[in-house]
C-alpha cells in the first residue's frame, strides 16, 4: 500500500481535560469517546474553512463539536437515540460558544447513509471522520467501593446500550462487514478526491489479538477507496521527550495479568489513523449502491452478516448551505 505515516501529538492534556468546558454534562457516559484534539487534528489536516464533514457513527458528536469550532459544517449520524440526542446538544453547544460552523445530528442506521442524507449533499462531503466500536476491555470508567465498605472496583459507562442489534455487541466478522457497508455508503457522499479518516486500535480478547487496524483497511478497500496514509494519534502525553502514559485502569489491569503469566504485553497509548481517499475509476457503478464482500478478519469470531435496524426517531433539523473552496 503505498502511503505515508506520521505521529500526531494528540494528547498534551488528559481527555476529561480536553472535554472540560466544550461538551455538554452526560458526554462523559459514552464508552468509546473519540479524543477531542485526534477529530480536530484531522480536520484542520483535511480540510478548509467552509468544507462539510461528517460522521456516520458520531456518538456523543465529538468530530462535529471540533469541526463546529474550527468553522466546518458538520454532519452526523447515530444509531442510538441516547447519544443522538447528546450529540445534538454538544453541537448546539459548540455553536452558542462561538464555533461558526454548522451541525446537524440524524438517528438511524449509517449502512443507510443515502437515505438519511438528502440527495442534494450526496458527493458533498469534504471529510468523513469516525471510529467503530471496538474491545470492551478499553472502554469504561471504574469507581472504587471503599464508601460502600466494600473491597474493590465497579465498573460503569462501559455499555453502549442494550440493544443487540448495535453492532457494538455483534461479532468481529459481523462487524467488519457492517463497517464495509457503511464506508461503500459514505464513499456515495464524499466528492471526488474527498477523504475518509478512521480512528482505531488493536485489542486483545482471551489473550489473543484482534487487528482490527487491518480489517479496516481490508473493509476500506472492498468498500472502493483507496488507502493513503497509516499514522499514529498520541493517547500519551510528551513531557521532556518522553511519553507520559494515561492507560485505563482496565488496560493496566490486563498487562500485569499477562506478565504475570510471562506474556510480554505493553499498554497501548496510541490510535491508528486509517485514511483512505475516493478515487474514481472508470469503471466504477454509476450509484455505487452494491455493498462490496466482506473482508475476513483472521482473528475474529464466526458470523453472519449483521441485519439492519430500523431506527424510530424523527431526524433533527438539516444542515442548510456551506462556503466552497
Amino acid at each position: 500500500m503505498p502511503c505515508s505515516l506520521s505521529v500526531w501529538n494528540t494528547a498534551p492534556t488528559s481527555a476529561p481535560a480536553q472535554r472540560k468546558g466544550r461538551y455538554v454534562p452526560g458526554s462523559a457516559a459514552h464508552p468509546a469517546k473519540m479524543l477531542p484534539a485526534i477529530a480536530a487534528h484531522a480536520i484542520r489536516t483535511y480540510t478548509r474553512p467552509g468544507d462539510l464533514v461528517l460522521d456516520p457513527m458520531c456518538g456523543i458528536g465529538t468530530t462535529l463539536v471540533e469541526a463546529i469550532h474550527l468553522g466546518r459544517s458538520a454532519i452526523g449520524v447515530e444509531y442510538e437515540l441516547q447519544w443522538a440526542r447528546l450529540a445534538r446538544l454538544n453541537a448546539a453547544s459548540a455553536t452558542r460558544e462561538g464555533g461558526t460552523g454548522t451541525g446537524a445530528v440524524d438517528c438511524g442506521d449509517a449502512r443507510r447513509l443515502t437515505r438519511l442524507i438528502p440527495t442534494a449533499l450526496h458527493g458533498e462531503v469534504d471529510l468523513v471522520l469516525t471510529s467503530p466500536p471496538y474491545g470492551s476491555s478499553v472502554h469504561g470508567q471504574v469507581r472504587s467501593t471503599r464508601e460502600t465498605g466494600e473491597r474493590g472496583v465497579v465498573k460503569k459507562d462501559f455499555h453502549y446500550s442494550h440493544d443487540p442489534a448495535n453492532l457494538a455487541h455483534v461479532s468481529t466478522d459481523r462487524l467488519l462487514h457492517a463497517f464495509t457497508e457503511i464506508l461503500a455508503q459514505c464513499r456515495i457522499m464524499l466528492r471526488p478526491g474527498g477523504t475518509v479518516v478512521v480512528t482505531t486500535r488493536p485489542w486483545r480478547e482471551r489473550g489473543e489479538l484482534i487487528d482490527l487496524p487491518s480489517a479496516v483497511l481490508a473493509a476500506g478497500r472492498a468498500a472502493g477507496l483507496t488507502p493513503s496514509e497509516r499514522c499514529v494519534a498520541l493517547l500519551a502525553g510528551i513531557r521532556d521527550s518522553r511519553l507520559i502514559t494515561r492507560p485505563s485502569f482496565f488496560q493496566m489491569k490486563n498487562v500485569r495479568d499477562a506478565r504475570r503469566q510471562g506474556i510480554p504485553l505493553s499498554v497501548v497509548q496510541h490510535e491508528d489513523v486509517l485514511t483512505f481517499t475516493k478515487t474514481v475509476l472508470p469503471s466504477s457503478p454509476a450509484d455505487g449502491t452494491e455493498p462490496p464482500s466482506t473482508p475476513r478478519c483472521r482473528a475474529g469470531a464466526g458470523g453472519e452478516p449483521t441485519t439492519t435496524a430500523a431506527c424510530d426517531s424523527r431526524t433533527c433539523t438539516r444542515r442548510t448551505g456551506r462556503g466552497r473552496r
